[in-house]
């Protein structure tokens, strides 16, 4: 039986229109402009936080990654921003059974549903201090997520240690969709 937050997510996801293309817009460069995506998912405009939930998540619709740079691109503009770390935090994660197969769910800071399945791209890298090994996730288009403490906490306690191979050996793994990630080691 799929837990409550997980049926919600699998509907959103159901239900969800899709991004405005912004990988087919391209735009002569207009700027820099003073907005940054900070480490703690917060965006800030001139200095000043943008607490309007819908106008952040207008921003992360029209986000676009080249490189090591992130645009705010629409068909005729292109505005390059900061982004301090990455541009979302997967801040919930619910697991459930679909197909016949356990499957996670996690939903970013702007809303974005997303599976982990075999097509995600998902890698450990180091964050804080001092840096320890942290789950990212692929949201879109080379966009990524970095799991909020809050939520690796739930995946260790869904973790499995690994299965008696060397190779797995103080490893902890999460299985969805049929596919084994690494959570980290021990």
């Amino acid at each position: 039986m799929a837990e409550p937050l997980f049926q919600q997510l699998q509907q959103l996801q159901q239900e969800f229109r899709g991004h405005p293309p912004v990988h087919k817009w391209h735009p002569d460069l207009c700027g820099d402009m003073d907005m940054v995506i900070r480490r703690d998912g917060r965006w800030f405009h001139e200095g000043s936080e943008i607490r309007r939930q819908p106008l952040v998540k207008l921003f992360a619709s029209i986000l676009r990654r080249e490189g090591d740079e992130y645009f705010l691109v629409t068909p005729v503009e292109k505005m390059r921003i900061r982004v301090e770390d990455v541009p979302f935090i997967a801040t919930q994660v619910a697991r459930g059974s679909d197909s016949g197969r356990e499957r996670l769910l996690f939903t970013t800071n702007t809303g974005d549903v997303i599976a982990l399945d075999r097509d995600s791209e998902w890698q450990l890298k180091p964050f804080g201090e001092p840096p320890q090994p942290v789950p990212y996730i692929e949201v879109r288009d080379g966009l990524q997520a970095r799991v909020s403490r809050e939520v690796f906490y739930q995946l260790v306690d869904w973790a499995e240690e690994g299965a008696g191979q060397s190779e797995s050996a103080g490893k902890l793994w999460l299985r969805s969709d049929g596919e084994d990630f690494l959570l980290g080691t021990y």
